[in-house]
């Protein structure tokens, strides 16, 4: 039976769920021996947690090669398309996205790959389309990061939606693409093709999201400052007759109290934190991405640490929902959550704070 709609449209009104626990550290750049392994065993415990608590999704993020430091954190990582479709086979209801870099994955690979995860999945499956920011990452396939990547990306989507509704063999000839005979069977269950995302802060991302994607993420250094992304997106998506949901990134401490959970904090990205690591990714994303507000940078270096420059969510069980209740006022549709580790963080979070989001509101299952 194919499943009427994707978890991400379902009823609630703030949807969550887990990113980055693929990798090694998921967004953590810390030494503490609970960090975050990402073995496989790790990543299934924590699905099945996710999973029967009721969250939306899996966003896991796509890393070629490390930060260094210490703990060459993110350096082991699960590919995303084999990560989701054996993960669409141990979980029943989640939503399960891929991650890929536009310019090193042939939309065919994609297509083929895509709808495969979709079918195992009863319709479950999302793209998360990146075009790429870190030329280290690019070298080691022989290729440099371009200035027209979302030029790119614009055929590359378009010929995968192409490939699932033709019903005959098609050339497509491109700038970027010179395909003869394309073909791509079986299609994805969903039409016309998958839930699709992309994460931006620029304009050029933006506009692509407004004109592919159901659902944007953006980052903002202070809630308040959220509302103007959320218009920003909105805005460029009315302009060609479409809708797109707004999301965010959080790294979550939830404690009993909330002394418990800013020691853990301090603990974990201060006086643990991985500096070479978190130096070595402050200086990229600040060099060659376009993904935060200039103020992440100068004012706070234990949120790169903490959460690769994420809003941190830290605090009580109350005091988390709180947070999150004024992030959905700014007009966001849900969260990303990232823990250091997400097995032992999972369990309490859902069976304290999803009832509170309850009550407050926020969900309704």
């Amino acid at each position: 039976m194919i499943r009427k709609q994707h978890p991400l449209k379902g009823p609630n009104r703030f949807k969550l769920g887990v990113f980055s626990m693929n990798a090694d550290g998921g967004l953590a750049m810390t030494t503490v021996p609970e960090r975050w392994r990402a073995r496989w065993e790790d990543n299934l415990n924590s699905a099945g947690i996710a999973d029967r608590a009721g969250l939306e999704f899996l966003l896991p993020i796509a890393r070629w090669r490390g930060f260094g430091g210490l703990t060459h954190v993110r350096e082991w990582s699960f590919e995303t398309f084999t990560w989701a479709a054996g993960l669409a086979v141990a979980t029943q209801n989640i939503g399960l996205f891929m991650t890929v870099h536009v310019p090193l994955v042939h939309p065919l690979q994609a297509a083929k790959a895509l709808a495969t995860v979709d079918h195992i999945s009863n319709g479950r499956a999302g793209l998360n389309i990146v075009c790429g920011w870190n030329p280290d990452e690019f070298a080691m396939f022989g290729q440099t990061v371009g200035d027209r990547t979302y030029d790119q990306a614009e055929e590359w989507i378009n010929i995968i939606v192409r490939a699932y509704q033709s019903r005959e063999p098609f050339d497509f000839g491109g700038e970027f693409y010179d395909l003869k005979g394309v073909v791509s069977r079986p299609p994805s269950l969903q039409a016309p093709r998958p839930v699709t995302m992309n994460a931006a802060f620029g304009a050029p991302g933006r506009n692509y999201a407004a004109r592919h994607c159901d659902y944007l993420f953006s980052t903002f250094s202070e809630i308040a400052d959220g509302r103007a992304h959320v218009v920003d997106i909105t805005n460029r998506a009315a302009e060609v007759g479409r809708e797109v949901g707004v999301y965010t990134v959080c790294h979550v401490v939830c404690r009993e109290t909330q002394q418990e959970a800013e020691d853990y904090y301090r603990h974990y990205a201060l006086e643990c934190a991985d500096e070479g690591a978190v130096d070595e990714h402050m200086r990229k994303k600040k060099e060659f991405a376009n993904s935060h507000d200039a103020k992440a940078f100068t004012e706070y270096r234990q949120r790169f640490a903490g959460g690769a420059g994420t809003f941190p969510l830290i605090g009580t069980p109350e005091k988390i929902v709180d947070d999150l209740t004024k992030i959905m006022d700014q007009g966001y549709s849900g969260a990303a959550l990232t823990f250091v580790n997400y097995t032992y963080e999972l369990p309490f979070f859902c069976d304290r704070v999803l009832p509170l989001m309850r009550q407050a509101g926020l969900r309704v299952n």
